[in-house]
């Protein structure tokens, strides 16, 4: 993948039918995890560590800092995180591809200067299973 325009990372949730994009997302940024299984016994070469393949948990999360570019998108994201509900998410990857799937606000955080505009703050994490969809 060569060099992408970070503006060009898009951070989108459903509404109905389609994709909208998060409000004014300055940064975003994607993280995919993955929990080891330890099955190391005594009889491990070595006394080497050993992973069971396939086993524990995998998660994703997802984190925003920006502005809202009007009161309606404002007033969706904040009632997403006090109904505490689970919507679907699309992370578009510019040449890359995008991550779609459920996805819960686990934060959500304002802040202003005296002189400046609110900014917020946002973190999501996976809620069910993900896919993805190169481009």
């Amino acid at each position: 993948m060569a060099a992408q325009k970070g503006k060009d990372l898009l951070l989108k949730v459903q509404e109905g039918a389609g994709f909208v994009t998060v409000a004014g997302l300055r940064s975003r940024r994607l993280a995919f995890n993955a929990e080891t299984v330890d099955v190391t016994h005594a009889e491990s070469a070595d006394r080497w560590r050993e992973l069971l393949d396939g086993a524990g948990v995998k998660r994703a999360s997802v984190a925003g800092r920006g502005l809202f570019k009007d009161a309606a998108s404002d007033a969706a994201l904040r009632q997403i995180f006090f109904d505490g509900a689970v919507r679907t998410y699309q992370l578009v990857i510019p040449d890359f591809g995008t991550v779609t799937g459920p996805f819960q606000i686990t934060s959500l955080e304002f802040a202003g200067e005296h002189n400046g505009e609110v900014t917020f703050e946002l973190a999501l994490e996976s809620a069910g299973a993900l896919s993805f969809a190169a481009m």
